[in-house]
C-alpha cells in the first residue's frame, strides 16, 4: 500500500509539475511576442485587414476615422492609486462603416459625483490616431446584474459583441489601446500586462519538489524497516 500511495504522489506531482511549466513557457513565449511588436513600427491598417481580428493582437497600428458619440466609461480602473475610468468610444473607419472600439484613455473619479464623468474633448471631423491592439481590457468582479448598456454608461466590464448588439454599430473583435499625447484631457498610462510567469514555474517547482519527497520518504522508511533488528520469536 505505501508503495502505492508513493507512485501516486510521484505521479501527480510530475504531470503538475509539466503542466505548470507549460503554462509558464506559452506566457514566456507571449512575452516574447509582445517584446517583439513593441519594437515594430505602427502599422496603417483598414477594416479589411482589421478583419484578421486577434492574429493582429498586441499590434502597434495606425487608424484614420473618426470617433462616433457612444461614450462608456470602464469602472474601478485605478491609477497610480487614484480611483478612475477607462474612457472607450468607437471608431468609425474611414470609407467604411466598420468600427473598433477604442480605449482612450484615463479619466479620475469625481469624488463630488462618482456616478458622472469629468470632462474630456473628442476629436471631430477625420483623424489618424495610433495604439495597441488587444481583445480585452481585463474583466473584472461583476456584482450584481449589469445595467444595459447607452450611451454614457459606467460599466463594469466590456466586450465588442457586447458593444454591437447594444449599439446597432457594426464593430470588430478588437479594441485599441490609443497612445500618444493629445490635448483631451485622458492620461494614456496604460498598465503592463501581468503574464504571470513566475508564479507558473513557483507552482511547477512546488509540485516537483511534492514528487521528489514523497520519493525521498519512501525511500527512507523502507531503508529503516530494512536495517531494523529482527526479533527473536524462537521459544526458549
Amino acid at each position: 500500500m505505501p508503495l502505492i500511495v508513493t507512485i501516486v504522489l510521484v505521479l501527480l506531482g510530475v504531470c503538475l509539475g509539466n503542466w505548470q511549466t507549460g503554462r509558464a513557457h506559452q506566457k514566456q513565449a507571449l512575452q516574447q511576442r509582445l517584446d517583439a511588436a513593441a519594437r515594430q513600427a505602427p502599422l496603417a491598417l483598414d477594416g479589411a485587414t482589421l478583419a484578421q481580428g486577434a492574429q493582429l493582437e498586441f499590434r502597434a497600428v495606425r487608424l484614420t476615422g473618426q470617433f462616433v458619440d457612444w461614450p462608456l466609461a470602464l469602472n474601478n480602473r485605478p491609477l497610480h492609486g487614484q480611483a478612475g475610468f477607462y474612457l472607450v468610444m468607437p471608431f468609425r473607419l474611414a470609407d467604411s462603416n466598420t468600427h473598433v472600439l477604442v480605449a482612450r484613455g484615463w479619466l479620475p473619479r469625481n469624488v463630488a459625483d462618482p456616478a458622472s464623468l469629468p470632462p474630456f474633448r473628442t476629436p471631430v471631423g477625420q483623424v489618424t490616431i495610433e495604439g495597441v491592439l488587444k481583445t480585452g481590457l481585463g474583466h473584472i468582479m461583476q456584482l450584481g446584474t449589469p445595467a444595459p448598456l447607452a450611451a454614457g454608461a459606467i460599466v463594469q466590464n466590456l466586450a465588442p459583441a457586447e458593444f454591437a448588439s447594444a449599439s446597432g454599430l457594426p464593430t470588430l473583435p478588437l479594441i485599441l489601446e490609443q497612445t500618444g499625447k493629445q490635448a483631451d484631457g485622458l492620461v494614456r498610462d496604460w498598465p503592463a500586462p501581468s503574464l504571470g510567469v513566475d508564479k507558473h514555474q513557483g507552482y511547477a517547482f512546488q509540485w516537483y519538489a511534492l514528487a521528489v519527497m514523497a520519493a525521498l520518504f519512501f525511500l527512507m522508511t523502507g531503508f529503516r524497516r530494512a536495517s531494523k533488528p529482527k526479533q527473536d520469536t524462537e521459544p526458549r
